[in-house]
Protein backbone atom coordinates (compact mmCIF):
# COMPACT_ATOMS: atom_id res chain seq x y z
CA UNK A 1 0.00 0.00 0.00
CA UNK A 2 2.97 2.09 0.58
CA UNK A 3 4.60 1.65 -2.78
CA UNK A 4 1.12 2.51 -4.26
CA UNK A 5 1.34 5.35 -2.24
CA UNK A 6 4.63 6.53 -3.32
CA UNK A 7 3.83 6.46 -6.71
CA UNK A 8 1.43 9.14 -7.20
CA UNK A 9 3.23 12.50 -7.59
CA UNK A 10 1.13 14.61 -5.91
CA UNK A 11 2.81 13.32 -2.67
CA UNK A 12 5.34 15.26 -1.62
CA UNK A 13 9.18 14.23 -0.60
CA UNK A 14 8.77 15.02 2.82
CA UNK A 15 5.37 12.54 3.41
CA UNK A 16 7.53 10.23 1.34
CA UNK A 17 10.18 10.05 3.95
CA UNK A 18 7.96 9.71 6.59
CA UNK A 19 6.00 6.93 4.96
CA UNK A 20 9.27 5.18 3.84
CA UNK A 21 10.00 4.90 8.01
CA UNK A 22 7.51 3.00 9.40
CA UNK A 23 7.00 2.70 13.06
CA UNK A 24 8.73 0.37 15.39
CA UNK A 25 5.89 -1.92 15.88
CA UNK A 26 5.21 -2.52 12.04
CA UNK A 27 8.60 -3.28 11.33
CA UNK A 28 8.76 -6.16 14.24
CA UNK A 29 5.36 -7.48 13.05
CA UNK A 30 6.48 -6.98 9.58
CA UNK A 31 10.03 -9.32 10.10
CA UNK A 32 8.07 -11.99 12.30
CA UNK A 33 5.44 -12.32 9.29
CA UNK A 34 8.71 -12.77 6.47
CA UNK A 35 9.84 -15.53 8.98
CA UNK A 36 6.86 -17.42 9.12
CA UNK A 37 6.62 -16.96 5.60
CA UNK A 38 9.88 -18.22 4.85
CA UNK A 39 9.39 -21.23 7.39
CA UNK A 40 6.45 -22.32 5.40
CA UNK A 41 7.98 -21.73 1.96
CA UNK A 42 10.89 -23.67 3.01
CA UNK A 43 8.98 -27.17 4.85
CA UNK A 44 6.67 -26.98 1.52
CA UNK A 45 10.44 -27.37 -0.33
CA UNK A 46 11.14 -29.84 2.02
CA UNK A 47 7.93 -32.14 1.29
CA UNK A 48 8.13 -31.36 -2.51
CA UNK A 49 12.06 -32.86 -2.12
CA UNK A 50 10.73 -35.92 -0.17
CA UNK A 51 8.11 -36.75 -2.41
CA UNK A 52 10.62 -36.19 -5.42
CA UNK A 53 12.78 -38.72 -3.89
CA UNK A 54 10.50 -41.55 -2.80
CA UNK A 55 8.56 -41.24 -6.71
CA UNK A 56 11.88 -41.86 -7.69
CA UNK A 57 13.07 -44.90 -5.20
CA UNK A 58 9.89 -46.51 -5.86
CA UNK A 59 10.37 -49.80 -8.06
CA UNK A 60 7.95 -49.35 -11.66
CA UNK A 61 4.99 -51.59 -11.42
CA UNK A 62 6.05 -54.21 -14.10
CA UNK A 63 9.20 -55.03 -11.69
CA UNK A 64 6.81 -55.35 -8.85
CA UNK A 65 4.00 -56.85 -9.89
CA UNK A 66 5.72 -58.99 -12.95
CA UNK A 67 8.40 -60.53 -10.95
CA UNK A 68 9.01 -59.96 -7.30
CA UNK A 69 5.31 -60.89 -6.16
CA UNK A 70 5.30 -64.04 -8.48
CA UNK A 71 8.92 -65.36 -7.39
CA UNK A 72 7.80 -64.70 -3.83
CA UNK A 73 5.04 -66.80 -3.99
CA UNK A 74 6.64 -69.19 -6.23
CA UNK A 75 9.31 -69.16 -3.27
CA UNK A 76 6.96 -69.61 -0.11
CA UNK A 77 5.15 -72.66 -2.05
CA UNK A 78 8.53 -74.06 -2.89
CA UNK A 79 9.18 -74.05 0.72
CA UNK A 80 5.66 -75.28 1.83
CA UNK A 81 5.87 -77.63 -0.68
CA UNK A 82 9.59 -79.24 0.06
CA UNK A 83 8.04 -79.57 3.85
CA UNK A 84 5.03 -81.81 2.74
CA UNK A 85 6.70 -84.17 1.00
CA UNK A 86 9.40 -85.52 3.70
CA UNK A 87 9.47 -88.19 5.35
CA UNK A 88 11.10 -91.74 6.35
CA UNK A 89 12.34 -94.20 4.79
CA UNK A 90 11.60 -97.70 6.96
CA UNK A 91 13.87 -99.09 8.94
CA UNK A 92 16.55 -96.48 8.59
CA UNK A 93 14.17 -93.63 9.44
CA UNK A 94 16.32 -91.71 7.21
CA UNK A 95 14.71 -88.29 6.67
CA UNK A 96 14.23 -87.98 3.08
CA UNK A 97 12.17 -85.54 0.47
CA UNK A 98 9.72 -87.93 -1.87
CA UNK A 99 6.63 -86.48 -3.13
CA UNK A 100 5.57 -89.03 -5.42
CA UNK A 101 2.34 -91.11 -5.15
CA UNK A 102 2.48 -94.59 -4.98
CA UNK A 103 0.03 -95.26 -6.71
CA UNK A 104 1.67 -93.54 -9.56
CA UNK A 105 4.79 -95.18 -8.74
CA UNK A 106 3.52 -98.59 -9.77
CA UNK A 107 1.50 -97.50 -12.94
CA UNK A 108 5.26 -96.23 -14.49
CA UNK A 109 6.48 -99.65 -13.17
CA UNK A 110 3.84 -101.42 -14.98
CA UNK A 111 4.36 -99.44 -18.00
CA UNK A 112 8.14 -99.92 -18.03
CA UNK A 113 7.97 -103.66 -17.35
CA UNK A 114 5.86 -103.91 -20.67
CA UNK A 115 8.68 -102.02 -22.55
CA UNK A 116 11.30 -104.25 -20.93
CA UNK A 117 9.58 -107.66 -21.76
CA UNK A 118 9.52 -106.52 -25.30
CA UNK A 119 13.41 -105.20 -24.82
CA UNK A 120 14.15 -108.50 -23.43
CA UNK A 121 11.21 -110.83 -25.80
CA UNK A 122 14.35 -112.85 -27.50
CA UNK A 123 15.96 -113.29 -24.57
CA UNK A 124 13.69 -114.11 -21.85
CA UNK A 125 13.85 -117.85 -20.34
CA UNK A 126 11.12 -119.73 -20.40
CA UNK A 127 9.39 -120.00 -17.03
CA UNK A 128 9.91 -123.94 -16.60
CA UNK A 129 13.59 -123.41 -17.21
CA UNK A 130 16.07 -124.03 -14.20
CA UNK A 131 17.31 -121.01 -13.72
CA UNK A 132 13.30 -119.74 -13.85
CA UNK A 133 12.30 -121.81 -11.04
CA UNK A 134 15.33 -121.04 -8.90
CA UNK A 135 14.32 -117.25 -8.77
CA UNK A 136 10.81 -117.95 -8.27
CA UNK A 137 11.63 -120.07 -5.37
CA UNK A 138 13.91 -117.91 -3.52
CA UNK A 139 12.12 -114.73 -4.44
CA UNK A 140 8.74 -115.45 -3.62
CA UNK A 141 10.47 -116.52 -0.10
CA UNK A 142 12.19 -112.81 -0.30
CA UNK A 143 8.89 -111.32 -1.27
CA UNK A 144 6.66 -112.86 1.98
CA UNK A 145 9.54 -111.58 4.10
CA UNK A 146 9.28 -108.06 1.86
CA UNK A 147 5.59 -107.87 3.22
CA UNK A 148 6.12 -109.03 7.06
CA UNK A 149 9.07 -106.12 7.08
CA UNK A 150 6.63 -103.22 5.41
CA UNK A 151 4.08 -104.35 7.74
CA UNK A 152 6.36 -104.25 11.08
CA UNK A 153 8.32 -101.09 9.86
CA UNK A 154 6.58 -98.87 7.37
CA UNK A 155 5.38 -95.81 8.98
CA UNK A 156 2.99 -94.89 6.46
CA UNK A 157 0.26 -96.33 4.59
CA UNK A 158 2.63 -95.25 1.25
CA UNK A 159 5.16 -97.27 2.52
CA UNK A 160 2.39 -100.71 2.84
CA UNK A 161 1.54 -100.24 -0.76
CA UNK A 162 4.53 -100.98 -2.10
CA UNK A 163 3.85 -105.13 -1.53
CA UNK A 164 0.24 -105.02 -2.46
CA UNK A 165 0.88 -105.92 -6.03
CA UNK A 166 2.05 -109.55 -7.12
CA UNK A 167 5.81 -110.29 -7.68
CA UNK A 168 6.80 -110.76 -11.36
CA UNK A 169 10.30 -112.95 -11.77
CA UNK A 170 12.07 -112.82 -15.32
CA UNK A 171 15.18 -114.43 -15.73
CA UNK A 172 17.27 -112.81 -18.86
CA UNK A 173 19.65 -114.67 -21.21
CA UNK A 174 22.91 -112.07 -20.82
CA UNK A 175 26.68 -111.88 -20.05
CA UNK A 176 25.94 -108.92 -17.29
CA UNK A 177 26.06 -109.51 -13.99
CA UNK A 178 22.56 -107.64 -12.91
CA UNK A 179 19.44 -107.74 -11.08
CA UNK A 180 16.44 -105.05 -10.44
CA UNK A 181 13.19 -104.57 -8.96
CA UNK A 182 11.26 -102.28 -10.37
CA UNK A 183 7.86 -100.13 -8.73
CA UNK A 184 4.75 -103.01 -9.04
CA UNK A 185 7.26 -105.88 -8.23
CA UNK A 186 8.39 -106.85 -11.17
CA UNK A 187 11.84 -108.92 -10.47
CA UNK A 188 14.45 -109.21 -13.56
CA UNK A 189 17.78 -111.01 -13.23
CA UNK A 190 20.55 -111.29 -16.00
CA UNK A 191 21.67 -114.29 -16.11
CA UNK A 192 25.23 -112.92 -15.93
CA UNK A 193 24.58 -113.00 -12.33
CA UNK A 194 25.25 -116.55 -11.41
CA UNK A 195 28.85 -116.15 -12.24
CA UNK A 196 29.37 -114.28 -8.49
CA UNK A 197 25.72 -115.87 -7.05
CA UNK A 198 26.34 -119.70 -6.85
CA UNK A 199 23.36 -120.69 -4.35
CA UNK A 200 20.54 -119.95 -3.22
CA UNK A 201 21.69 -117.74 -0.34
CA UNK A 202 23.98 -115.88 -3.00
CA UNK A 203 21.25 -115.03 -4.99
CA UNK A 204 18.83 -114.58 -1.93
CA UNK A 205 21.38 -111.64 -0.35
CA UNK A 206 20.92 -110.12 -4.21
CA UNK A 207 17.19 -109.93 -4.86
CA UNK A 208 16.88 -108.72 -1.12
CA UNK A 209 19.27 -105.62 -1.60
CA UNK A 210 17.03 -104.61 -5.12
CA UNK A 211 13.45 -105.62 -3.04
CA UNK A 212 14.83 -103.35 -0.24
CA UNK A 213 15.42 -100.62 -3.56
CA UNK A 214 11.60 -101.03 -4.04
CA UNK A 215 10.59 -101.37 -0.40
CA UNK A 216 11.87 -97.67 0.68
CA UNK A 217 10.83 -96.59 -2.92
CA UNK A 218 14.18 -95.41 -3.93
CA UNK A 219 12.98 -94.77 -7.53
CA UNK A 220 10.08 -91.81 -6.20
CA UNK A 221 13.14 -90.44 -4.15
CA UNK A 222 15.05 -89.74 -7.36
CA UNK A 223 12.04 -88.88 -9.21
CA UNK A 224 11.05 -85.77 -6.54
CA UNK A 225 14.77 -84.85 -6.75
CA UNK A 226 14.48 -84.40 -10.33
CA UNK A 227 11.57 -82.40 -10.13
CA UNK A 228 13.29 -80.06 -7.24
CA UNK A 229 16.23 -79.62 -9.32
CA UNK A 230 14.30 -78.68 -12.41
CA UNK A 231 12.38 -76.24 -10.24
CA UNK A 232 15.33 -74.75 -8.96
CA UNK A 233 17.06 -75.01 -12.86
CA UNK A 234 14.01 -72.17 -13.63
CA UNK A 235 15.23 -70.15 -11.19
CA UNK A 236 18.52 -69.91 -11.88
CA UNK A 237 17.66 -69.03 -15.32
CA UNK A 238 15.56 -66.26 -14.64
CA UNK A 239 17.76 -65.07 -12.35
CA UNK A 240 20.82 -65.32 -14.75
CA UNK A 241 19.37 -65.36 -17.99
CA UNK A 242 22.94 -65.73 -19.68
CA UNK A 243 23.17 -69.36 -18.23
CA UNK A 244 26.03 -68.76 -16.35
CA UNK A 245 24.67 -69.98 -13.04
CA UNK A 246 22.73 -72.51 -14.63
CA UNK A 247 26.55 -74.17 -16.22
CA UNK A 248 27.74 -74.39 -12.43
CA UNK A 249 24.72 -75.76 -11.30
CA UNK A 250 24.48 -79.10 -13.44
CA UNK A 251 27.73 -80.84 -12.43
CA UNK A 252 27.49 -79.08 -8.43
CA UNK A 253 24.00 -80.90 -8.47
CA UNK A 254 25.56 -84.23 -9.75
CA UNK A 255 28.23 -84.17 -7.39
CA UNK A 256 26.57 -83.22 -4.76
CA UNK A 257 23.40 -84.49 -4.25
CA UNK A 258 22.32 -86.92 -6.95
CA UNK A 259 25.65 -89.10 -6.68
CA UNK A 260 26.16 -89.09 -2.67
CA UNK A 261 22.26 -89.48 -2.84
CA UNK A 262 22.38 -92.91 -4.86
CA UNK A 263 25.17 -93.82 -2.58
CA UNK A 264 23.12 -93.89 0.25
CA UNK A 265 20.28 -95.58 -1.54
CA UNK A 266 22.39 -98.36 -2.27
CA UNK A 267 23.96 -98.96 1.31
CA UNK A 268 20.42 -98.77 2.42
CA UNK A 269 19.34 -101.41 0.02
CA UNK A 270 22.14 -103.78 1.75
CA UNK A 271 21.36 -102.99 5.20
CA UNK A 272 17.38 -103.47 4.64
CA UNK A 273 18.61 -106.90 2.18
CA UNK A 274 20.78 -108.92 4.85
CA UNK A 275 17.65 -108.32 7.05
CA UNK A 276 14.78 -109.76 4.42
CA UNK A 277 17.55 -112.46 3.43
CA UNK A 278 17.78 -113.29 7.13
CA UNK A 279 13.47 -113.17 7.73
CA UNK A 280 13.50 -115.62 5.18
CA UNK A 281 16.17 -118.21 6.44
CA UNK A 282 18.94 -117.21 3.94
CA UNK A 283 22.23 -116.82 5.01
CA UNK A 284 22.87 -112.98 5.51
CA UNK A 285 26.82 -114.02 5.45
CA UNK A 286 26.67 -114.69 1.55
CA UNK A 287 25.92 -111.55 0.65
CA UNK A 288 29.67 -110.31 1.73
CA UNK A 289 31.05 -113.39 -0.04
CA UNK A 290 28.82 -112.16 -3.08
CA UNK A 291 30.42 -109.02 -2.93
CA UNK A 292 33.60 -110.16 -2.11
CA UNK A 293 33.45 -112.07 -5.24
CA UNK A 294 32.49 -109.01 -7.31
CA UNK A 295 35.29 -106.84 -5.81
CA UNK A 296 38.18 -109.88 -6.66
CA UNK A 297 36.70 -109.24 -10.51
CA UNK A 298 36.48 -105.80 -10.50
CA UNK A 299 39.92 -105.65 -9.36
CA UNK A 300 41.69 -107.77 -12.62
CA UNK A 301 39.48 -106.49 -15.29
CA UNK A 302 40.03 -102.75 -14.46
CA UNK A 303 40.41 -99.70 -12.25
CA UNK A 304 37.09 -98.47 -10.38
CA UNK A 305 36.47 -94.73 -10.39
CA UNK A 306 36.94 -92.85 -7.10
CA UNK A 307 33.77 -93.30 -4.87
CA UNK A 308 32.78 -89.70 -4.64
CA UNK A 309 31.91 -89.47 -8.36
CA UNK A 310 30.34 -93.47 -8.41
CA UNK A 311 26.85 -94.19 -8.16
CA UNK A 312 27.89 -96.82 -5.78
CA UNK A 313 30.00 -97.34 -3.05
CA UNK A 314 33.25 -99.21 -3.36
CA UNK A 315 33.37 -102.77 -2.24
CA UNK A 316 35.34 -101.98 0.45
CA UNK A 317 32.92 -99.78 2.26
CA UNK A 318 30.24 -101.77 1.60
CA UNK A 319 32.23 -104.79 2.86
CA UNK A 320 32.88 -102.94 5.81
CA UNK A 321 29.31 -102.22 7.02
CA UNK A 322 28.24 -105.77 6.34
CA UNK A 323 30.76 -106.44 9.52
CA UNK A 324 28.69 -103.92 11.34
CA UNK A 325 25.31 -104.88 10.58
CA UNK A 326 25.82 -108.97 10.48
CA UNK A 327 25.60 -109.39 13.94
CA UNK A 328 21.84 -108.20 14.14
CA UNK A 329 21.24 -110.05 11.29
CA UNK A 330 22.58 -113.54 12.24
CA UNK A 331 20.26 -112.93 15.39
CA UNK A 332 17.66 -112.85 13.17
CA UNK A 333 18.84 -115.78 11.05
CA UNK A 334 19.70 -117.80 14.64
CA UNK A 335 16.02 -116.85 15.70
CA UNK A 336 13.88 -119.07 18.64
CA UNK A 337 17.69 -121.22 18.74
CA UNK A 338 17.98 -121.14 15.41
CA UNK A 339 14.90 -123.96 15.19
CA UNK A 340 12.56 -121.78 12.79
CA UNK A 341 15.43 -121.53 9.91
CA UNK A 342 16.63 -125.16 10.27
CA UNK A 343 12.84 -126.40 9.47
CA UNK A 344 12.56 -124.03 6.79
CA UNK A 345 15.98 -124.70 5.30
CA UNK A 346 15.16 -128.81 5.14
CA UNK A 347 11.84 -127.86 3.44
CA UNK A 348 13.76 -125.82 0.87
CA UNK A 349 16.03 -128.56 0.22
CA UNK A 350 13.44 -130.65 -0.46
CA UNK A 351 12.03 -128.52 -2.81
CA UNK A 352 15.50 -128.20 -4.72
CA UNK A 353 15.44 -131.97 -4.85
CA UNK A 354 11.96 -131.94 -6.11
CA UNK A 355 13.01 -129.02 -8.61
CA UNK A 356 16.00 -130.54 -9.94
CA UNK A 357 14.02 -133.94 -10.31
CA UNK A 358 11.04 -132.25 -12.19
CA UNK A 359 13.46 -130.52 -14.42
CA UNK A 360 15.30 -133.57 -15.43
CA UNK A 361 12.29 -135.52 -16.47
CA UNK A 362 11.40 -133.03 -18.69
CA UNK A 363 14.64 -132.79 -20.44
CA UNK A 364 14.87 -136.38 -20.95
CA UNK A 365 11.20 -136.18 -22.60
CA UNK A 366 12.17 -133.01 -24.85
CA UNK A 367 15.08 -135.33 -26.07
Amino acid sequence: HRLNLLSHQHISTNTKIMMMRPAPILTAAWRSHIIICQTRSHFISLRRYASRRSNHNELPPYIKYGFIIPMTGLAMGSVYAYYSCLDYAPYTNRKRLICTNPKWEQEMGHKQYKELLQKFKGDILPADHHASVTVQRVGSRIAAAAQSFSAQYGQTNDTTNATTSPYTYTVVRSPEANAFVIPGNHVFVLTGLFRYAHNEDDLASVLGHEMAHNLARHAGERVSESILMTILSRLVLILDPTGILFTLLVPAQQLLVALPHSREHEVEADKIGIVLASEACYDPRSAKIVFSRMKEDGDKKSVSPPEFISTHPGYDTRLSYFDKWMPDALERYNKDGGNKCRAIREQMKRARKMAASTHNATDRRSR
